[in-house]
């Protein structure tokens, strides 16, 4: 009896240290809400003006945030509304239509309307507002 209550010590005592550990692994993993996620969601049809979008929100956060993207902190993903894969984000996403979208944890920033009246006519303009819009969602935790 003596050794079974010497067994169960000892094994609590070990055990302590091993879930007071799994709990630091929990808290570090899931401090991966603090990426950010661009996506741009599109038809398989596209104009011009849908592909300059596309192609100027991908160009401007990697040239603004480097060192995100190379971190991994900081992703683009563009997807087609009409395959599975896009349509399953959408949904999740609550987006409808042809939209860009910067989502980092439950915060979510629609910048489609900028995106379409500056991305062709005033780069600049529609890189400062990604800029923005990204700095924005850096600030919160």
């Amino acid at each position: 009896m003596k050794t079974i209550k010497t067994f169960l010590l000892l094994f609590s005592i070990i055990s302590i240290p091993l879930s007071a550990q799994t709990t630091k692994r929990v808290v570090k993993s899931s401090g991966t809400v603090n990426k950010i996620e661009a996506y741009y969601f599109h038809y398989t049809s596209r104009c011009v003006t849908c592909k300059t979008v596309e192609a100027e929100a991908k160009k401007n956060l990697e040239t603004l945030y480097p060192q995100l993207v190379k971190k991994g902190l900081l992703s683009f993903r563009s997807l087609n509304l009409e395959e599975s894969a896009g349509e399953a984000l959408a949904k999740k996403l609550e987006v409808s239509g042809q939209t860009l979208l910067l989502v980092k944890g439950n915060n979510k920033i629609n910048i489609t309307n900028e995106g379409f009246l500056y991305a062709r006519s005033n780069p600049e303009k529609f890189k400062s507002v990604i800029k923005e819009k990204v700095d924005e969602l850096l600030k919160n935790k």
